[in-house]
Parts: C-alpha cells; structure tokens; sequence
C-alpha cells in the first residue's frame, strides 16, 4: 500500500471539489429553466412588465413578525411606584434591584428599612 503525501491528498480533495461544484451548477441549471419558462408564461398570461417584476423585486421585504413579545419591550411600559424615600434628600428606591447608598448606610448605621417606607 503506498502512501499518499498531503500535497497529492489536498489536490485529489481539490479535484474532487471542484468536479461536485460543476455537478451542482449543472443540476441547478437544469433546474432553473421550467421555473423560467413558467415564469415568462405568467409574465405574458398576465400582460407583466419585466420593468414591473424588477419593482416589485426591489422593494424592502416586511420583517417578519416575532413569535413572542420581547420581555424588554413588555417590562419599560409599566413603572413601579417608589416604596421607600429618603427623609432629608427626597430620594426614592422601589424595593427592587440593588439598594441605593442611603439605604444600606443607613441600614449600617442600625437603623431599619422600614423608617424608610412611603405611607399611603
């Protein structure tokens, strides 16, 4: 059994490549032309331009519509009311996500969180 080097592999891969390429095209291209010649059946059955079919071949594809509603646009619509503020600043926090810095001083500082609840 003798032994191929790479170069005479990677030119055989090549031929071979090269060969199902052209087996491709010829197979597409037989293909292509029923669909052409009903095309063109079509054209002259219903008087259209090929001025017409370049147009409507320009114009911008409609984006397809999502599968779900993204959970970024569903969630900026509804705001949340501040839940806790801030006596001498006036700031707010909602009680969601990561506590603001009077917060946790102050929670540091001993104090609670809920001397920091809004009254309604």
């Amino acid at each position: 059994m003798t032994r191929d080097t790479y170069a005479a592999l990677q030119l055989k891969i090549q031929k071979e490549i090269t060969r199902l390429q052209k087996q491709a095209q010829a197979l597409q291209s037989k293909q292509r032309s029923p669909v052409i010649t009903s095309i063109v059946r079509s054209m002259r059955e219903y008087d259209i331009t090929p001025e017409e079919i370049a147009s409507a071949y320009n114009k911008k594809k409609p984006a397809r519509p999502a599968t779900r509603p993204a959970r970024a646009a569903t969630a900026a619509k509804r705001t949340v009311p501040p839940k806790y503020k801030h006596p001498e600043t006036g700031a707010t926090w909602t009680g969601r996500g990561k506590a603001p810095r009077w917060i946790s001083e102050a929670e540091t500082a001993g104090k609670s969180r809920d001397q920091f609840l809004i009254k309604r």
